[in-house]
Order: structure tokens, then C-alpha cells, then sequence
């Protein structure tokens, strides 16, 4: 279960310990090895590729430079949510679900800064997320949506793994939606805490599969939260 520790209320050692945590973080899932092989792959230059984020709609590219731009998508999409979350907490957070948020929240800030990192000139601009109906002084609110966004990053991963060719790609998607997967456990422990619900039939099917869905239908759940409009129509292809 998640242990509990204390976080400074001074911003200079939160920056430092958030530094710490990225760095173990990356060491721990094997990031670091393979960032460096991504770096070298994505580092074409201009010409050789068309640039993502042209003219009004933010296009995310095709091939795998798409799938990797789809999932810098969805983690600024989290990590702005969880920084407002931490930044604005709710009415009667405790304790524990303060520091289970702020681990969750420095997760995605991980997972956003390596893709945009990894794609280099490729990447999307930063998208600007749409949290307008969500009260984030509610805890009823703000797990729920929470609970959105966890099982839809999964859904997400598993649905764009098949679309990805490059095997170091594959690789480093199955560990990042392993950590999505822990998120989503624990928002639903904390929603409906001892019950079976962390793994609940509406998000796992007959065969003990997590659901996988495709990033068209993805980009359609999650356009109320983004003010970008997101076209996906070549990932993966």
C-alpha cells in the first residue's frame, strides 16, 4: 500500500525533490537507456518529416512520431489536471490523498517532459486543457474525473500499442501504461476504498483484458478537455 511522507512547503526543496523523483523514476522503468536511442531516432531534420501542430487544428503526425505525439497529448492533458488538483486542493483532502495525488501528479509531469524531450522538433506545441466542468473544491468531482482520465490513458496505451513499429517504442509504452494502471488502481481505492472496484468489469472484460481502444475514439472522449482542436487521423499509418 502507499506509504505516506511528508512534502516541504518550501517551493525551492519541492524543485529539488521532484528533480530526485524524475531522475529515480526514469533510472527505475529503464527510460533513461532507451531516451537516448529515441533521440537519435527522432533527430531528423525538418524536411524529413512534416511538422506536427500546423494551422488551426494540432496535427499529430504519422507513423510512430504520431503514437508518440498522441501520448505527449494525453500526459499534458493529466499532468495540467493533477497540478491543479495539488495547486487548488479539494474541500477536506487528507493526508494520504494529498501525497497519492502529488506522486500521481509528478508521474505525469515525468511522462510529459520525456515525450516532449523525445520528440524534439516533432513534438505538438502545449496544448491548452479545457477544465471548466470540473469543481475542483469537490472531491466527488475531482476523483471522478480523475478516474476519466486514468482509464482512458490506459485504454489509450493498450489501443495504440498495435499501431507502434519500432519495438524500443513498444517497449517503453508497456512501462509507462503499467504506471497509468497503478494510477487508475488507486483513484478507484480511493473512490470506493476495499472493494473490488480497482479492477471493475466496466474497464476489465471476460478475460481478465484491459480494455484497448483507439485513439480516434479516444481524442473524441477527451476533446471537451482540451481547447486545442487534435486531429489524429494519420497515427500510426
Amino acid at each position: 500500500m502507499h506509504t505516506s511522507k511528508k512534502y516541504s512547503s518550501n517551493k525551492a526543496e519541492d524543485e529539488r525533490a521532484l528533480h530526485v523523483n524524475r531522475r529515480l523514476f526514469l533510472s527505475s522503468a529503464g527510460l533513461t537507456t532507451a531516451f537516448g536511442t529515441i533521440l537519435i531516432v527522432t533527430g531528423c531534420t525538418k524536411e524529413d518529416h512534416q511538422i506536427p501542430g500546423m494551422g488551426d487544428a494540432v496535427d499529430l503526425g504519422s507513423g510512430d512520431i504520431g503514437v508518440l505525439n498522441y501520448a505527449y497529448a494525453l500526459e499534458q492533458l493529466e499532468a495540467a489536471f493533477y497540478a491543479k488538483v495539488i495547486d487548488s486542493p479539494f474541500s477536506g483532502m487528507t493526508d494520504v490523498e494529498k501525497t497519492i495525488l502529488t506522486d500521481i501528479r509528478d508521474h505525469e509531469i515525468v511522462h510529459r517532459e520525456f515525450f516532449k524531450a523525445a520528440l524534439a522538433d516533432k513534438a505538438i506545441k502545449g496544448l491548452t486543457p479545457n477544465f471548466d466542468g470540473i469543481d475542483f473544491g469537490s472531491r466527488t468531482a475531482v476523483l471522478g474525473a480523475a478516474k476519466l482520465f486514468e482509464d482512458t490513458g490506459v485504454a489509450a496505451y493498450n489501443g495504440a500499442g498495435k499501431l507502434i513499429k519500432d519495438p524500443n517504442y513498444l517497449l517503453l509504452a508497456g512501462k509507462i501504461v503499467s504506471v497509468e494502471a497503478r494510477h487508475a488502481a488507486v483513484i478507484r481505492d480511493l473512490i470506493n476504498p476495499k472493494s473490488a472496484d480497482f479492477a471493475g468489469d466496466d474497464i476489465i472484460d471476460l478475460n481478465g483484458m484491459d480494455k484497448a481502444v483507439a485513439p480516434a475514439d479516444i481524442l473524441a472522449a477527451v476533446k471537451g478537455y482540451v481547447k486545442d482542436t487534435i486531429t489524429g487521423a494519420n497515427v500510426g499509418k
